[in-house]
């Protein structure tokens, strides 16, 4: 099934209909097929990424802090190209979206009205013996065949085989997740890296997330680290209501660092205690406009995150959350998955929010949230959808995507295919020789002019091959050997990564072809315009 406007009420239905997998918290419908396996494992993905400087765990020389990581310079090159490509997609580029920065900290009465103080939790379950601590609907426990024992694995990939591991045994064929045992198993039950302590598990009870801190020299008033970005925009929507030109429907898009005190991070970044968000309230002048809306949102995403950010479109994945696993106030909520090495996880989610956060902070705060609309003269509050998507998570699946491992002259390399506009280098100028000064002024001075648009390397060591091969690794899409013939015909060759093929051009002819594969920059047909009128509203090609 291939998402489109046109479509889009025929492939909600579709979704609606297709049968649920059995799941106490979800169910999944994967449309179009089921995500394809990755084709690596994630040891090699973070060897690459801290061999070449594109992450660092925190605080490494003191032996690291869990669940916290650095972004280097080739890691903050891409985190800024993600951010800018998502901010111009869907701020830049729109007509009906505008762009916010709140703080990170705010009163602590904007928690309190979310409902984040009171509920805002991960259910937890303690090893008595090591007091270790797991996210409970993270741990599975499987019963051993013809036994009275059990064993707990925490999910993964293949979570059944792992407990015939652990059991060193068959095991009956279903497990169940520890917030849905029986209250009476969990006397038989052992932690996950001892079977050998039936017991030792306490049962699970909720942990609050949100990071505590103190405002102020007397540490009178309690403060909290932001969770989420999406409250800061519901408490600003009556200011930039009425200091823009505001007009229903539209969203207010936002990019912000957001913390949750998770009890077990895992999986590298892809879950991690300080992240970033990129998320957009958008606001409905009607409320029966959000299922078309809703789902014109998940299409405008999917293609995003395929089209403009070169994810690969046979890893990702719908999950389509059940009415009975939906926040009370929630109308639906759609992820689109990506296959990581690890398992299917949710990459980006867009929820039907109802008006349940505006609601909230009208009533707590006393101050009126309602717009006025002109067409039935009354006032309103609107509901919303919410696209979210973590700018971390995403980093993540594009290099897990993009990664690839092929065999260029006899040699087996690693590859970053990592889309042109998107990749943290994004070309690099290479001196066939270092000892011929008159050869690599002219690469320098080439050099010098592509960095005034682009991220670019120059490197002039080691033999060419060899050369091409560090820039591959890094996701580099173009290089540019200025040899001895550049000196006479005043041309280069530039060597594309993917398919390593090289092409002979004019060094003026450089700047334009790499623009023209990076940034697809749009051209204004005047005279079409000027002689249809009508067309000047419709966006220019590209």
């Amino acid at each position: 099934l291939v998402w489109s406007t046109r479509r889009g009420q025929q492939a909600w239905g579709l979704v609606q209909q297709a049968g649920l997998a059995t799941s106490a918290r979800r169910s999944r419908v994967v449309v179009g097929g089921a995500a394809e396996e990755p084709a690596y494992k994630m040891e090699p993905i973070v060897a690459l990424c801290k061999k070449r400087g594109f992450i660092y765990g925190s605080s490494e020389i003191y032996n690291g802090f869990s669940g916290f990581f650095d972004y280097g310079p080739l890691g903050a090159e891409l985190k800024r190209n993600i951010k800018e490509r998502w901010w111009r997609e869907f701020v830049q580029k729109r007509d009906d979206v505008v762009g916010l920065d709140s703080s990170i900290i705010a009163s602590p009465r904007v928690w309190e009205a979310s409902g984040h103080v009171a509920g805002f939790s991960d259910p937890m379950v303690d090893d008595k013996g090591t007091k270790k601590r797991y996210r409970a609907d993270q741990v599975f426990a499987f019963k051993v065949a013809g036994e009275d024992r059990y064993v707990t694995v925490l999910e993964s990939e293949d979570t059944k085989r792992d407990a015939k591991k652990k059991a060193k045994a068959e095991v009956e064929s279903e497990g169940v997740c520890l917030v849905d045992a029986p209250a009476d198993v969990y006397a038989k039950l052992p932690p996950p890296e001892d079977p050998s302590r039936p017991g030792d598990l306490t049962e699970p009870r909720d942990f609050n997330l949100m990071f505590q801190t103190n405002v102020g020299a007397t540490d009178a008033t309690v403060a909290y680290l932001r969770p989420e970005t999406a409250q800061g925009i519901f408490v600003n929507f009556k200011n930039v209501a009425s200091t823009t030109r505001f007009k229903l429907p539209c969203g207010i898009a936002q990019i912000g660092k957001a913390f949750r005190n998770e009890i077990t991070p895992r999986n590298f970044v892809f879950r991690s205690r300080e992240f970033e968000q990129m998320e957009i309230e958008y606001f409905l002048l009607r409320e029966d406009d959000w299922e078309a809306t809703h789902i014109e949102w998940i299409e405008a995403c999917r293609t995003f995150l395929v089209d403009t950010l070169g994810l690969k479109p046979e890893l990702l994945g719908v999950d389509v959350h059940s009415k009975d696993s939906l926040a009370h106030y929630a109308r639906a909520c759609t992820d689109i998955t990506f296959k990581f090495p690890f398992g299917e996880q949710e990459l980006q989610g867009i929820a039907a929010r109802g008006n349940y956060d505006l609601n909230q902070h009208q009533s707590a705060s006393g101050k009126s949230l309602e717009v006025f609309d002109e067409a039935t003269k009354a006032k309103l509050l609107p509901h919303v959808i919410e696209p979210s998507v973590g700018v971390d998570r995403l980093f993540l699946a594009l290099v897990c995507s993009a990664y690839e491992e092929d065999t260029v002259d006899g040699e087996t390399r690693s590859v970053l295919k990592f889309a042109p506009s998107v990749a943290p280098v994004k070309c690099a100028v290479l001196p066939l020789v270092k000892k011929n000064p008159k050869l690599v002024s002219l690469a320098k001075a080439l050099h010098e002019t592509i960095k005034q648009s682009y991220t670019c390397d120059f490197d002039a060591g080691g033999a060419i091959g060899r050369r091409y091969r560090r820039q591959d690794e890094i996701g580099t899409p173009f290089c540019i050997t200025v040899d001895f013939d550049s000196l006479e015909d005043r041309s280069v060759t530039v060597r594309d990564r993917d398919t390593t093929d090289q092409v002979r051009m004019p060094i003026d002819q450089v700047l334009p072809y790499i623009t023209e594969r990076i940034d697809r920059p749009a051209t204004l047909d005047l005279d079409a315009i000027l002689a249809d009128p009508a067309r000047a509203e419709e966006p220019a090609p590209v």
